[in-house]
């Protein structure tokens, strides 16, 4: 079904509701931005009672145009989506989400803003910027966020759990049977690791192009962006990140400041914010409420234990805290899971060994999903190294790392609606999303060296990588045909003993 909500008054007065259609946006509703009231249940979908959204005609469009639209010009429409929608698509999603954060990011945009309309590059953008200033992987946030935003709580559950599961599971399998097979060296696997981390760096690219086009398409965003890359290749400190972020942030409202950015215009394709400001605040303060138990009990009652409390404290802190995905978790989780002496030396009682470590960490890059998925394989390792069931282990992990940022979103969003309205929340956007853009540009750099490195046959890796590159941003081939490719490629770099 397809979808048009449209207003051009930011005022925030409420209209006699009589004659109104169900689905039908007027002025009043334009305070989100804007989303249609009282018409979720309780778990924030759409309500099966409510009407089909009929579409605006021309004669109502053309009486009350949006604010930055001419006229003559066509109305924005965006689809509504059903739970079968979602996971048709978010299946997908958990198959090709090769490449990492960046290649993720843009993959969303390409299908959810661009091929099937679920929302407006404004939206998407809006929230891409709220995954990068939470911690936690902002991909999986992103993922959480979109069935959200469509299908209330439970369309982002099933969303986002859609886009996580087959990297977990497979993660988890490693970790439980596989380590040991990971950690001899393997010729022809490591031909088709090459050929997967070649389409890898692909997709970011592809994914970087379309967005710096988009969102750094001025001066200011451009230079920014750039700043931000070079940074992001020099240093991968945690405060990094969220110094950026703020730093973008206040250039554009600097430069922008005679703007006039109130938000005008249609809803850009929202139905819902999920939980209410009630349940979202809630949801911060148990996130809070976690961490300074676990905290306190991994420090005082169980201290210098190797249980599934201290094994869930490492990864609930560490998700709680991380800024800039994959580049800054791996080196934090090495230091807590790899245990070492005073000269370096590997403990008889680490929870993971170094050569596992490192093992497991070649096989995540070659799976779709997120790097966060690495936790499921780590916890694994932990619990068998103990003697405990390994499914209880990677559970612990997975969730310890992921849960924060996840439950962050979720509580955030509902205040979205109030924030996102602030002249100087949408005058720094563009910084926000200039600097986010430039950490995607450093992973293309960044990817296609360490690729380029460890590669078997490394010009034959940069060869694979080009052909998916024109693949995928050209001749627009279904991901899943190029990742399988990229694999095949790789075996017969090796079967065919490329330099």
């Amino acid at each position: 079904m397809v979808v048009q909500r449209n207003g051009s008054d930011s005022s925030t007065s409420v209209e006699p509701l009589s004659g109104k259609l169900p689905g039908e946006v007027t002025k009043a509703d334009v305070e989100l931005g804007p989303v249609p009231r009282d018409t979720h249940g309780p778990w924030g979908e759409p309500s099966s009672a409510r009407a089909p959204s009929r579409v605006v005609d021309d004669a109502e469009e053309s009486a009350q145009p949006p604010a930055d639209k001419p006229l003559d010009d066509e109305p924005e429409r965006y689809t509504s989506v059903s739970y079968w929608d979602i996971l048709k698509h978010w299946s997908v999603m958990g198959y090709i989400g090769f490449g990492g954060p960046a290649a993720h990011i843009g993959l969303f945009q390409r299908y959810f803003v661009e091929r099937y309309k679920w929302m407006s590059l404004g939206v998407f953008t809006e929230l891409f910027a709220l995954g990068q200033c939470l911690p936690g992987p902002t991909s999986t946030q992103v993922s959480f966020a979109i069935g959200t935003v469509k299908r209330g709580v439970l369309g982002g559950l099933l969303s986002g759990a859609l886009f996580q599961y087959p990297g977990a599971v497979v993660m988890t399998a490693v970790g439980a049977g596989a380590a040991k097979f990971l950690t001899d060296d393997r010729k022809w696997l490591n031909g088709i690791v090459a050929g997967l981390s070649a389409v890898g760096v692909a997709l970011v690219a592809s994914a970087a192009k379309g967005l710096l086009m988009k969102l750094c398409n001025t001066k200011v965003t451009a230079i920014l962006g750039t700043l931000a890359a070079a940074a992001a290749i020099y240093w991968s400190e945690p405060w990094l990140y969220p110094l950026l972020i703020v730093l973008g942030f206040i250039v554009t409202n600097i430069t922008e400041r005679k703007k006039d950015c109130r938000l005008t215009g249609n809803d850009g394709g929202v139905e819902s914010l999920g939980f209410g400001m009630l349940g979202g605040g809630v949801l911060i303060g148990l996130w809070l409420a976690v961490l300074a138990v676990v905290l306190a009990l991994a420090r005082t009652t169980f201290k210098h234990e190797n249980g599934p409390l201290n094994w869930f404290e490492v990864f609930y802190r560490i998700g709680s805290i991380i800024y800039g995905g994959g580049q800054v978790v791996l080196p934090m989780l090495l230091t807590d899971v790899v245990q070492k002496d005073e000269n370096g030396k590997e403990l008889a009682t680490t929870w993971v060994t170094e050569k596992q470590f490192y093992a497991g960490l070649g096989a995540v890059q070659a799976m779709p999903g997120p790097l966060f998925n690495f936790s499921a394989y780590l916890g694994a390792i932990i619990a068998r190294r103990r003697g405990d069931l390994f499914l209880e282990g990677a559970v612990l992990a997975w969730f310890g790392l992921f849960s924060p940022g996840v439950m962050l979103m979720f509580g955030v969003l509902p205040f979205w609606k109030r924030f996102r309205t602030w002249q100087i929340y949408r005058r720094g956007l563009p910084g926000m999303n200039a600097v986010g853009v430039g950490l995607i540009l450093a992973s293309v750099f960044k990817m296609s060296l360490d690729v380029w490195r460890i590669s078997p046959f490394k010009n034959a890796s940069l060869c694979i990588a080009l052909f998916a590159f024109t693949a995928v941003d050209e001749l627009k081939i279904f991901e899943p045909i190029v990742v399988i490719g990229g694999a095949l490629l790789g075996l017969f770099g090796w079967g065919v003993k490329l330099d």
